[in-house]
């Protein structure tokens, strides 16, 4: 034994400390699965639900705090999880909430995956998942039963765009002590006050314009209420929902140009879904801000913008064969789910075996309009209705 550790050993220990004091733009990436801790005290006191300190890489670190700190002040809550998916952010509210023997209530118009979850809880998990109207409005409240333990709402549905009544389904939810969680991707936290409409609980997917760069897989959850967050962080812990410091430096890294990137989308979709309500190949827009979008009068009072997405129903005279044509002979747009990137986006959906009662004919299509010239887009669609 020698005081002078080997090569081996110096590779891994070194009593080198960088100076504190640096300062930048950047918030810092911490990566770490092992968090070390002073002593064994230390350790034996930590709280992997109290953000005072660290306990382990999957609870967090200061990036991933920092994210999180900034995701809730932008919803203007106080408490946030991540999860590594917008979906998974789904998950962790449902089994946080959700047990054998309860109900769930979802909008017909929910996001696909999440209708899924609801399947899978009824049929392996002994919870009913029941689907309203998204436009029932106070209507929810007759539909509410004694075991009825979380209520979803989507505010817009993310393909069929409908705006539901938030305040007055929140209200008859509370009326019954049940709490309402909404999902509110589509205006990115921006556009929707959600809290002070009456929502318990926020889902974002980081995926979208958080990211905005089509490239991170991520979710948040986001509450104001204490009771609420501690069910949330347990099946946060309990479903293991880790994510990466990187991932978590690009969504950071995006956020200050967030609502400029919004905005600009926001502009350039209204421009596009103004001109193709004069198409007549186009029977209706379903773009929250114009009149013929069903809750678009609440879409004016409760929102204070939109984003880039929204669809359209082609003429029924035309079958899928020729809508899908249409869809590929698009040049700037590419086909592809998910949104909020720069890049313009394209999907045909058969409506009829995604909604329960679907009232309109024709094809639908949804667009997500990114960051192009909304000139050079319009030009695109304009070429491919040619060959319709």
């Amino acid at each position: 034994m020698t005081d002078r550790p080997s090569f081996q050993t110096a590779l891994i220990h070194n009593d080198y400390a960088a100076p504190e004091g640096f300062n930048a733009f950047p918030q810092a990436i911490h990566h770490a699965s092992t968090v070390l801790f002073d002593n064994v005290a230390a350790m034996r006191s930590r709280n992997w639900q109290q953000k005072t300190g660290y306990t382990y890489g999957l609870h967090g670190t200061p990036t991933t705090f920092t994210l999180e700190a900034r995701l809730a002040a932008i919803e203007d809550g106080k408490y946030c999880r991540l999860a590594p998916s917008g979906l998974a952010a789904i998950a962790m509210i449902s089994f946080a909430l959700l047990k054998t023997g309860d109900d769930v209530l979802l909008p017909d118009n929910v996001y696909g995956p999440n209708r899924e979850l609801g399947n899978w809880l009824a049929q392996d998990f002994g919870i009913t998942a029941r689907y309203y109207d998204p436009l029932v409005g106070a209507g929810i409240a007759a539909m509410i039963q004694p075991n009825t333990r979380l209520i979803w709402a989507e505010s817009p549905g993310s393909v069929s765009m409908e705006i539901p009544d938030l305040p007055a389904i929140c209200q008859a939810a509370h009326a019954r002590s049940v709490p309402v969680a909404l999902d509110n991707t589509w205006s990115a936290g921006l556009a929707l006050r959600a809290f002070d409409l009456g929502a318990d609980i926020v889902m974002q997917a980081l995926t979208k314009y958080q990211s905005g760069g089509s490239d991170v897989l991520m979710g948040a959850v986001i509450t104001r209420d204490e009771s609420l967050n501690r069910k949330l962080e347990s099946a946060h812990m309990r479903l293991g929902f880790g994510v990466g410091a990187d991932d978590c430096y690009l969504v950071l890294r995006s956020l200050p140009s967030m609502k400029l990137r919004f905005d600009a989308h926001d502009a350039a979709a209204r421009k596009i879904a103004a001109w193709l309500q004069t198409l007549p190949e186009i029977s209706t827009v379903l773009h929250p801000a114009l009149p013929e979008c069903p809750g678009h009068e609440i879409w004016k009072r409760d929102f204070s913008g939109a984003g880039g997405l929204f669809s359209v129903l082609f003429d029924p005279r035309y079958s899928e064969e020729q809508t899908d044509r249409f869809v590929d002979a698009l040049k700037l747009f590419k086909i592809g789910f998910s949104w909020g990137g720069a890049n313009s986006l394209c999907v045909p959906y058969r409506m009829k075996t995604m909604r329960n009662n679907w009232p309109y004919q024709g094809q639908l299509v949804r667009f997500n309009i990114g960051l192009e010239d909304p000139d050079d887009l319009m030009a695109d669609i304009a070429k491919a209705l040619r060959i319709l």
